[in-house]
């Protein structure tokens, strides 16, 4: 008996799995070209870390006399395996079944390119980040610990390295990177949300920024806050219409506390605060503060059992 026959006999419910993969389904990928490699995406992502902050994965020993040659190294790793996974996610999107991929693979180089050769602008504006995070934590002790330790710049420095693959229209792997943020640090960012230098998100978990988001420059938020969209409009098929604006704006030096949910095309202007556990669905001027009705606080002693 073959492994196929044992197989069918041992699982009463193979034949019924199998016809689940009917190929109307979008859930499977029978018959598909090859998809990008999660694991070699995480892995690239950690060699992009490393090369944005040296050292920080504590697994190499980087000094100022073989800092060119790691470097180096990496970037030539991380040029050929990323251009290999880009051509994928394009080939596996490509509407030409029969056709040689020259121009995906032609897109992959230059879109890895492009992210290559962002990568000094990039450095240079997580650095804003950092000490913006710096200056808004009393609890942070150093720069190296919030490079280390802090969720909101791991997110953000993978958030920044994957809006240039989304700007390139990659398909798959920009999603891909942010879903290893979102799974590491409980921050969700749409790789398409534009986002401004010396961002600072404080503790983070909960955090979700939708695909239109804009931020402005030095804008603070704190855990659980929501920038989400308000309504999905539909075509005349009842179908999504996707890629319009469909998030909030939030211009320079705003300030929004934990919780706090903002929906739709509203602007928030600069300088205003938003408090914890607001609702808003509507704009708001600049420097203006907004909060929820307050409510008293109730005290009451609990009287200790076997007390009097």
């Amino acid at each position: 008996m073959n492994r196929i026959e044992t197989a069918s006999n041992s699982f009463s419910y193979l034949e019924e799995l199998i016809e689940s993969y009917d190929a109307s389904s979008g859930s499977n990928f029978i018959n598909e070209r090859q998809l990008p490699d999660a694991k070699a995406i995480h892995r690239i992502l950690g060699q992009l870390l490393e090369i944005l902050f040296p050292g920080y994965s504590g697994t190499r020993e980087i000094t100022s006399s073989n800092l060119l040659f790691v470097i180096g190294d990496l970037l030539s790793s991380v040029s050929c395996d990323l251009t290999a996974q880009v051509a994928m996610a394009y080939k596996h999107t490509c509407p030409e079944k029969t056709c040689s991929h020259t121009v995906c693979d032609t897109k992959a180089k230059a879109a890895v390119e492009e992210l290559l050769s962002s990568l000094p602008d990039i450095r240079r504006i997580l650095k804003i980040d950092v000490a913006a995070a710096f200056e808004g934590d009393p609890a942070a002790c150093s720069e190296e610990e919030i490079v280390v330790c802090y969720p909101g710049i791991k997110a953000l420095a993978i958030h920044r390295l994957s809006h240039v693959l989304y700007t390139h229209h990659v398909p798959l792997i920009p999603r891909m990177m942010n879903e290893i943020a979102h799974s590491e640090t409980g921050i969700d960012i749409h790789p398409g949300a534009q986002i401004g230098e010396g961002f600072f998100i404080d503790h983070g978990t909960g955090v979700v920024i939708g695909e239109t988001s804009i931020i402005g420059k030095g804008v603070k938020l704190y855990q659980g806050v929501t920038l989400g969209a308000l309504s999905f409009p539909k075509d005349q098929g009842g179908n999504l219409i996707r890629g319009h604006k469909r998030h909030p704006t939030i211009k320079d030096r705003v300030t929004i506390y934990a919780h706090a949910t903002i929906l739709g095309t509203v602007t928030i202007e600069q300088g205003a605060v938003i408090g914890g556990n607001v609702w808003l669905k509507e704009d708001v001027d600049a420097h203006t503060i907004v909060t929820m009705e307050e409510k008293p606080v109730n005290f009451k002693k609990v009287q200790r059992a076997g007390t009097r």
